[in-house]
C-alpha cells in the first residue's frame, strides 16, 4: 500500500541530544551520578534572571530544582565545548536512578503499567549493564559494550513531516544513522500542553506499535501517522504535535501506549530531538 502524502511537507534535521526537559538536566549520568548535559544549559544571566543556550556540561547531581515550570541556573561542574576532548568523549553513560534526581515533572507516564512509579527505587546502571528483565546470558544480549558520550553524539537522523491527502492525518517519515546498533527505540510526540505549568499531559509515542530496531551499523527508519496531528490552534481542546523525540530503551522493552515507565532517563534516553517547537506551517482536521 502507497501511503498518499501531500505535496506541502518539510524534512527537518534532527538535533543530537542527551535532554528531555530542562527537568532532570539530562537523560544520561556519569559514573558519578552527575548529569552528561548535551541540550538547553540554563545560566545566571547577570541581572537576576536565567538564560539558556544549546551547549554542553557536566550538571551537578545536586543542582537546585524549582517548580514545575520554573527555571534556576545549573550548577556546573564543568563545561564539554563544541569539540569533546578525547577524555569527555570515552564517558561511559549511566541510566538515571529511581526515584529519578533533580526531576520536577509531575506526569505518570505509564498510569496503566506503574501507576506508583515515583515509589520505585533503582540504582544507575551503565547501558549496556541495565538489568533487562528475564535475560539469561544464553539469550544473546546485543549490548555488551560501554555506551560513551562520543558514541552517543554519532546519532543523525531527518524527519519528513506532511499531512495526509485528505487533510486528517499528520505523517512523519524518518531516516537514522549512528545510533546504537542492533537495539530498541522509539519515537515520541511531544504537544504544545505536555509542558503546561498549570495543566500538563501525558507525552506519548508516535504511532503504536511504537519501536523500531536498528541494523548492525546503527542504521534504521520509522514512520506513523497519527489521527489530527496538528488541529488548528483556536480549536477546542487543541493539543498540536510540536517536536518528536527519539528515544533509546535501555531496558530494551516496549511500553503499548507508554514510551516508557518512568521516561526522562529513568528506563529511556533521548539521543535526538527538534530543539524548539515547530510544524506551525500544518493543519489537519478531525
Amino acid at each position: 500500500m502507497t501511503e498518499q502524502v501531500s505535496a506541502e511537507s518539510r524534512l527537518y534535521e534532527l538535533t543530537p541530544t542527551t535532554q528531555g526537559p530542562l527537568y532532570p538536566p539530562s537523560e544520561a549520568v556519569d559514573r558519578d551520578g552527575n548529569f552528561v548535559v548535551v541540550g538547553w544549559i540554563t545560566r545566571d544571566a547577570g541581572d537576576g534572571s536565567v538564560r539558556r543556550e544549546w551547549g554542553s556540561a557536566i550538571v551537578d547531581a545536586g543542582t537546585p530544582v524549582p517548580e514545575f515550570g520554573g527555571v534556576e541556573p545549573y550548577t556546573i561542574v564543568r563545561e564539554l565545548g563544541a569539540e569533546l576532548s578525547a577524555e569527555d568523549g570515552a564517558t561511559v553513560l549511566h541510566t538515571l536512578p529511581l526515584p529519578l534526581p533533580a526531576n520536577n515533572y509531575p506526569i505518570v507516564f505509564a498510569p496503566d503499567q506503574v501507576p506508583e512509579a515515583a515509589q520505585v527505587r533503582r540504582p544507575s546502571y551503565a547501558f549496556h549493564e541495565t538489568p533487562i528483565p528475564d535475560l539469561r546470558y544464553e539469550d544473546g544480549r546485543r549490548l555488551t559494550q560501554p555506551v560513551t558520550l562520543g558514541d552517543w553524539l554519532r546519532a543523525r537522523g531527518t524527519v519528513r513531516v506532511g499531512v495526509s491527502a485528505d487533510g486528517r492525518d499528520g505523517e512523519f517519515s524518518f531516516e537514522f544513522s549512528g545510533l546504537i546498533p542492533e537495539s530498541l527505540y522509539t519515537v515520541m510526540s511531544l504537544r504544545q500542553r505536555d509542558l503546561d505549568p498549570a495543566a500538563p499531559t501525558r507525552p506519548g509515542p508516535l504511532g503504536v506499535p511504537n519501536v523500531f530496531v536498528t541494523d548492525q551499523d546503527g542504521h534504521a527508519t520509522y514512520r506513523a501517522s497519527l489521527p489530527n496531528a496538528f488541529p488548528a490552534p483556536d480549536s477546542p481542546g487543541a493539543n498540536r504535535i510540536v517536536s518528536v523525540v527519539v528515544l533509546w530503551q535501555s531496558y530494551q522493552q516496549n511500553y503499548g501506549g507508554a514510551i516508557g515507565q518512568f521516561g526522562l532517563g529513568g528506563d529511556i534516553h533521548a539521543q535526538l530531538k527538534i530543539p524548539v517547537p515547530g510544524f506551525e506551517e500544518f493543519t489537519t482536521r478531525a
